[in-house]
């Protein structure tokens, strides 16, 4: 990794503030939209697993769910980056909320219908606005101040995004999955041939559990919708100029490698995001025979380590450069997913593993219950064996924490007012999200994989596309820090 600069730019950094005084109040309140875009995305991951089971589909078709949520992104990052331009953030952001809102709300009728294509409109609506909200809140988020802190400003703003993640996770866990009916596969299958009307109150049931949390997020944001609205954001330096040149703008942007490098490593970093994080549950249940609510914990340690991580990598950036860093973690995000592809396990894991929880679990008192569960899922990691695939995938969120903000803040670095057109591309690049996990679906529903020396099953055969990503990645970092000489 290569260190700062210099003596005299390390001290300059050090004499301005990150986030300058009169700005405190308008970073904490666009702050707060990195939590609620990361509650939506994180207790929509696992949605897949939850929808395949519900309406016995497959890996392909249930992951059809993240190609709708991060197609909004895609689609809209455009129009959404043109709507700033002309107008300012804070109407982005107000778009962004209400279409959010919109999105959550139309859960309702998806589930009067019990349509899967009408879920599936009702994430795209509603990552149409996450859309809005990532373009306007990410650029604001650099303009707050200096520069030469910009980076470190977004890695700390986007440090509280995994908060509402894990909260997300969170929820998804005890207030969606442990709740839905305890059928599995097979006994639906078969309920659907010999007693279809008992399968349709199951399914009803269950989407209906899925529908709740959606509801009151909805409420949620529309309250974010009205702070917004009545409170004074200032408007940033260039704000004032509402004239597109688009053209000129574009041109200057195709022509910088720097950027157009840095879209491609976010749409692989963010495939690599979802990917790991999305099929954590189908890992464990297809490898260890772990169940969807034991898999998800495993998710959230995911998002815990993420979240910590997060704090330390914005810390080490004053004092290595955000190539050089990206460069290291990807390098340590590859090996760790060699880890996940070919340490073995056994689906007597999950049994081994229960019997811990099972061992702790206790009967009254919520307190006591959430105790238990700790207690045994952590003496349950600590002595069941075949769990190193596993704990690979979820060390993977080390790696991951610094990556999506700091390939955004060194593409972005430098362009000026042509941040925000370029900010749409960064975040079209979420657009990875929506074609990676169906890719890795499609991979899951095929046949084991003879690689030779072993037999791999398809479930870790389809960890070659996060493989693949991490390498693009480290290239990116590696161009940054020795190529195009950013070694700030």
């Amino acid at each position: 990794m290569a260190q700062t600069s210099s003596g005299s730019t390390a001290n300059s950094l050090s004499h301005k503030a990150v986030i300058p005084r009169d700005m405190i109040f308008s970073f904490i309140l666009v702050t707060t939209l990195f939590s609620l875009w990361g509650f939506a995305n994180d207790i929509t991951n696992p949605m897949v697993a939850a929808f395949k089971n519900i309406l016995l589909i497959s890996n392909f078709e249930s992951s059809l769910v993240q190609f709708a949520f991060y197609g909004g992104y895609c689609v809209m990052a455009f129009p959404a980056a043109l709507f700033i331009k002309r107008f300012s953030y804070k109407a982005g952001i107000l778009i962004g909320l209400a279409l959010y809102a919109a999105g959550c709300l139309m859960f309702i009728p998806s589930g009067w219908m019990m349509a899967f294509w009408a879920f599936l409109l009702s994430y795209f609506v509603m990552t149409c606005g996450l859309s809005f909200l990532e373009t306007s809140a990410n650029p604001y988020i650099l303009a707050m101040g200096s520069e030469e802190t910009s980076t470190q400003r977004l890695n700390f703003a986007q440090s509280f995004n995994p908060m509402g993640s894990l909260l997300g996770m969170l929820v998804a866990r005890n207030f969606i999955l442990a709740r839905l009916d305890s059928t599995d596969e097979a006994g639906r299958r078969a309920l659907r041939d010999t007693a279809p009307e008992q399968f349709n109150t199951i399914c009803q049931h269950d989407l209906s559990v899925i529908i709740k949390p959606y509801l009151i997020l909805g409420m949620v944001v529309l309250v974010a919708f009205v702070i917004f609205a009545i409170a004074r954001l200032p408007r940033s330096k260039g704000e004032d100029d509402t004239s597109l040149h688009l053209g000129a703008t574009l041109m200057r942007l195709f022509s910088n490698k720097k950027y157009i490098e840095g879209v491609i490593a976010q749409a692989f970093y963010v495939g690599v995001q979802i990917m790991c994080w999305t099929f954590i549950i189908q890992y464990a249940e297809n490898e260890l025979g772990m169940s969807k609510t034991n898999g998800q914990m495993f998710n959230m340690i995911a998002m815990v380590i993420f979240v910590s991580s997060r704090f330390i990598c914005t810390f080490l950036l004053k004092y290595f450069s955000p190539g050089g860093l990206l460069l290291s973690l990807s390098i340590g995000g590859l090996l760790l997913i060699i880890g996940t592809i070919f340490i073995p396990g056994s689906t007597q894991t999950g049994a081994h593993f229960q019997q811990y929880i099972d061992q702790y679990r206790q009967t009254e008192g919520v307190a006591a219950q959430l105790a238990g569960y700790i207690k045994g899922f952590y003496y349950g990691i600590l002595n069941v064996k075949g769990l190193g695939g596993l704990l690979s995938l979820v060390g993977v969120s080390a790696c991951m924490s610094l990556m999506f903000p700091t390939i955004y803040g060194i593409a972005l670095k430098g362009l000026g007012d042509d941040a925000k057109l370029g900010a749409a591309g960064l975040i079209m690049a979420i657009g990875g999200g929506c074609l990676m996990p169906p890719m890795q679906g499609w991979i899951m529903d095929q046949s084991a994989v003879n690689v030779g020396f072993m037999v791999l099953s398809s479930t870790r055969a389809s960890f070659v596309l996060p493989l693949i990503c991490f390498v693009v990645i480290a290239i990116y970092g590696f161009r940054t820090s020795n190529v195009h000489g950013h070694k700030y």
